[in-house]
């Protein structure tokens, strides 16, 4: 049995199930309206001073993990289009972050880069089981995964992340503080070094939001990755990979709010002898709003 196959099957069972519950059920009149509104989750400038664990210890790690331990600023933008009925949604999400430093030291200058994503996804979600707040149902997500810039790799050439992404699984979607909770398999395609490295493998995230008070509230995310089977051996394939972003978003005047932050990630390449780890620190200066269109 193919990956292929294998996601298309594990998508069937998730959606099995919404064909015997259905959510147009227990819906209210309010709820059958469809909706669709512009999501500006974060627009951000940060002020961080990022480090790397292990990092002189291998050479098998890509991209970030390599960068130097220094202040820098970092842009963020997090924004999605959501479409919603009484019996489903769909989000079509747009993420990215870069964040660069130069020092110069002798007449030589080095860039370090502690921070490099662009990633589109484009999400659908059944609504199956309705909870007091938000719902549960089976999901499938499509996602491509590059960067702005190249990185070297180990062998001393230059190459760009590129990666294709597909999820499916179910997912507890909008609740009282839980906003998402999901359990999935995953497949991905990997054309960074070329020709495609197929791999398989199961991911669960989360993201999380309690208010503190008025006007301050806690804010998560985050993710654990594994893979567990590959078509081929690229040692600087990661063997699994987590993250999780923990900040403090104090509200300040018309969407405008600043926020402490500590972002933890951490990972392992087929490559490698040891887990390598990078941890965030730093300040922000963020802003979100929503467009109801219909």
């Amino acid at each position: 049995m193919n990956r292929i196959t294998k996601l298309a099957l594990a998508t069937m069972l998730c959606v099995l199930p919404a064909l015997t519950v259905s959510a147009e059920e227990s819906a209210t009149p309010e709820e059958s309206a469809s909706s669709l509104k512009a999501n500006l989750k974060r627009v951000a400038l940060e002020y961080n001073q990022n480090s790397v664990s292990n990092k002189d210890e291998d050479d098998d790690y890509p991209g970030t993990f390599n960068s130097d331990e220094q202040e820098n600023f970092t842009g963020l933008f997090d924004g999605n289009i959501e479409y919603a009925t009484q019996s489903m949604v769909w989000l079509n999400s747009l993420f990215m972050e870069y964040g660069k430093s130069k020092t110069t030291e002798k007449g030589v200058t080095t860039d370090s880069e502690n921070a490099d994503k662009i990633l589109f996804t484009t999400d659908y979600t059944h609504k199956v089981w309705l909870l007091e707040e938000g719902f549960v149902g089976p999901f499938v997500n499509l996602g491509y995964q590059t960067e702005f810039t190249t990185f070297e790799g180990a062998d001393g050439d230059d190459y760009r992340t590129q990666i294709v992404r597909a999820k499916a699984g179910m997912k507890l979607y909008e609740g009282k503080h839980f906003k998402e909770l999901y359990a999935a398999l995953v497949e991905e395609a990997d054309f960074t070094y070329g020709s495609a490295v197929m791999k398989t493998g199961g991911e669960v995230g989360y993201q999380y939001e309690y208010e503190l008070r008025d006007g301050v509230k806690f804010v998560s995310d985050g993710y654990y990755r594994r893979f567990f089977e590959y078509d081929k051996y690229e040692r600087t394939d990661y063997e699994y990979e987590a993250e999780t972003n923990n900040r403090i978003d104090v509200a300040i005047v018309n969407g405008f709010s600043f926020a402490p932050f500590v972002d933890y990630r951490n990972a392992k390449t087929r490559g490698a002898k040891k887990s390598r780890s990078d941890t965030t620190v730093g300040v922000a200066l963020g802003y979100n709003t929503s467009y109801q269109f219909f």
